[in-house]
């Protein structure tokens, strides 16, 4: 059978040129390795069947290179030495663990020892208070008096006695005050609690410097020209005072205490009369034969005290005159 023509392949020359493909280490997923692919004998009339073109040649696989296999090694068996050594360290730190948590725990039962004992000590003062504040126990029970002369201490007790059976801690003071203000010859006064139930009341009296002549009688005055005791008639011992119808508030007043707190006691117990019409002009007579004092003013007196202590030391009390220690630097006697 002849074949057509017309249909031989064109040679080589003829073909148009393919572009190379590149060559590359993957296959294509769709491709196929030469054990995969089978030669099919070529179908019949196509152009490789009739053609005397041989085929490309193969390429074959590169091979891959092959790891070296892993070959699990044991560790040596640790010796007598070494195993003692690891029992060892693991006790040390057991132990360490423990002292650790030793000394851990006895921190927090420290820390709470002291939170219990500053608890307990506060519980306990808040007790003694409310202990002390509200309960009878501590309540006022009895008032006693001391540093009195001339006032009955039973009346400065019947004055406090409306705060029996009030705990100490809430004594009225206030209200004590009020009730001891009744009491003029009462100068000052300072409590003190003794407990469990006891108040004691210091009193200081008012002393009298002199006697003032009245409607009455006389008025013994303290130096703040507090009436302190009145009587018909003149007390002994106590120099009368005449400021010659002035007030106790007046200078003259003022300048006449100053000079007879500044003599000493043994030239006060012998003035008999100081006068004074103004605050510099203080003039006193002594006992026994009336020997006169002229003083001045109030200023200096510790000096012209002095100063006359020593002039009746030389003149004597027996000769009649007047002492003039109004300078205090020349003391002048004047005969009568």
């Amino acid at each position: 059978m002849k074949r057509p023509e017309g249909f031989d392949p064109p040679s080589a020359s003829q073909q148009p040129r393919r572009p190379p493909i590149p060559r590359s280490s993957v296959a294509p997923k769709n491709s196929r390795t030469s054990k995969d692919r089978v030669d099919q004998p070529p179908a019949p009339g196509s152009a490789s069947a009739t053609s005397q073109h041989k085929p490309a040649p193969r390429s074959t696989p590169r091979p891959r290179p092959q790891q070296p296999q892993r070959i699990p090694t044991r560790n040596p068996r640790p010796d007598a030495a070494a195993r003692a050594d690891l029992r060892k360290a693991a006790r040390a730190r057991r132990k360490f663990e423990r002292a650790e948590v030793r000394r851990f725990t006895r921190r927090a039962r420290n820390r709470r020892i002291v939170f219990a004992a500053v608890g307990g000590v506060i519980v306990t003062l808040a007790l003694l208070v409310v202990t002390a504040v509200y309960s009878p126990l501590l309540a006022l029970r009895t008032v006693a008096v001391d540093g009195t002369s001339r006032l009955d201490p039973t009346a400065i007790v019947a004055a406090v006695s409306d705060q029996l059976g009030t705990p100490l801690a809430l004594l009225n003071y206030d209200r004590m005050t009020s009730d001891l203000a009744g009491f003029p010859l009462i100068r000052s006064y300072v409590t003190e609690i003794v407990p469990p139930d006891t108040l004691l009341i210091h009193v200081s009296e008012r002393q009298p410097v002199g006697s003032i002549a009245a409607a009455s009688g006389f008025d013994l005055v303290d130096p703040a020209g507090v009436v302190v005791q009145q009587s018909a008639e003149r007390i002994p011992g106590v120099p009368l005072i005449n400021i010659a119808g002035a007030a106790v508030t007046d200078p003259s007043f003022a300048a006449v205490v100053e000079v007879l707190l500044a003599l000493p006691p043994e030239l006060l117990s012998q003035v008999d009369t100081i006068t004074a019409t103004t605050k510099d002009d203080v003039n006193f007579t002594l006992v026994g034969v009336g020997q006169g004092v002229h003083w001045g003013s109030a200023d200096e007196s510790d000096r012209k005290a002095a100063l006359l202590a020593g002039l009746i030391a030389v003149i004597g009390g027996s000769r009649t005159g007047t002492f003039d220690v109004s300078a205090p630097g020349n003391g002048v006697f004047r005969p009568a």
